[in-house]
């Protein structure tokens, strides 16, 4: 059985107050990493962003067509100008009525491409109107994501430096142990998740449970120094005289 003064025993919960701040550290900045606002965060950005470019989509859409029809409406006008210089120059009857003809069947449909024009401008305005609204929905998406992201960076960034300071004391004071009992303890704390706790009444707060008559015996039996462990936990068990 190992063996270590019953004093620099105690002084394993001290080590052990040192592991458990670390421990619930680490809990800590686990639950700030998996905090429950941000996959509905994210996909409210996501969902917006869509939004704003199956938006911008329907706008370039209405655009590229209004534009494809001003071009037309553009060449209408031309050859209807051509077409009146050429009326206006005068010659055969014939020849007249034909372009004024051409003239009449031309502007009739260039007043229809207007007409639809003026319904492609009205459309614009309205995909314009719902690619701000979109836009707008995604930048306060956005900001609401942000919002949280720095709160959790503000948060984690504390628990971090609270960390960095814990493990500095941690290992300071774990230096000035002895050496065989710090490792027997280390190797508990590795299988264990704890390393040392306290028999207070015949109870371990180990295993957070009475121990039964029969090793309550054993463990009172042991030497002062000899190290003895939780036979439900596999954690040191610490003794004071005071404790049974």
């Amino acid at each position: 059985m190992a063996k270590a003064p019953a004093a620099e025993q105690l002084r394993l919960l001290e080590l052990q107050a040192f592991d458990s701040a670390l421990k619930a550290n680490a809990t800590r900045l686990k639950a700030l990493e998996q905090d429950p606002r941000l996959p509905a965060l994210l996909a409210a950005v996501e969902d917006a962003q869509a939004c704003a470019e199956e938006a911008e989509q329907a706008r370039d859409a209405v655009r590229k067509a209004l534009t494809a029809l001003e071009d037309e409406v553009s060449a209408l006008d031309v050859k209807i100008e051509r077409d009146t210089v050429r009326l206006n120059a005068g010659g055969l009857s014939k020849d007249l009525m034909a372009l004024q003809k051409d003239i009449e069947t031309l502007s009739s449909f260039k007043s229809g491409k207007e007409d639809t024009e003026l319904e492609l401008m009205e459309e614009l305005e309205g995909a314009e109107s719902e690619v701000t609204a979109r836009q707008e929905a995604l930048a306060e998406a956005t900001r609401q994501l942000r919002e949280v992201q720095e709160e959790l960076a503000a948060k984690t960034a504390e628990a971090e430096a609270e960390r960095d300071g814990v493990r500095v004391e941690r290992d300071a004071f774990a230096v000035t142990l002895d050496p065989g009992l710090l490792a027997l303890y280390e190797k508990t704390l590795d299988r264990r998740g704890v390393g040392a706790a306290r028999l207070f009444h015949g109870h371990s707060e180990g295993s957070g449970m009475d121990l039964s008559p029969g090793d309550l015996a054993e463990v009172k039996a042991a030497a002062e120094d000899d190290v003895v462990y939780c036979p439900d936990s596999g954690v040191i068990l610490v003794r004071s005289p005071e404790w049974s």
